[in-house]
């Protein structure tokens, strides 16, 4: 029945113009915004809406992924323009002093959107 409908995925914010200068400028993803909402452009050709919910409580899983061939000259770039990657200790996904998960699997690290949603570079 929804084989043909052309699906988008979505995630809430708590301050719309806070995630637009976050995902437009230093994220440096394409973007539009109408009625109050952004649609995040991927490479892939695929959009994600951003909508407002002032009540907002973050994901608490990874909302959004991106996929990169260098992963430490990635997180070194997006910390050299604000953000700060997620450090977890004496957890399974322990990461590095750079944020880098490395004990198996492929290399990911996390960082949070100004809302908190939780969003990952990964090794591709």
């Amino acid at each position: 029945m929804l084989a043909e409908s052309p699906a988008f995925s979505g995630f809430a914010v708590d301050d719309v113009p806070a995630a637009r200068r976050f995902y437009q400028d230093v994220l440096g993803l394409p973007l539009t915004e109408d009625h109050g909402m952004l649609r995040l452009h991927l490479h892939t050709g695929a959009d994600v809406l951003v909508y407002p919910k002032p009540v907002h409580t973050p994901a608490s899983f990874t909302i959004l992924n991106f996929p990169v061939p260098d992963i430490e000259a990635t997180v070194a770039a997006l910390t050299a323009h604000g953000v700060e990657f997620e450090h977890y200790t004496g957890t399974p996904a322990e990461t590095d002093e750079a944020g880098i998960f490395r004990k198996g699997g492929p290399l990911i690290a996390w960082f949070t959107d100004p809302a908190g949603n939780v969003l990952s570079v990964i090794q591709a």
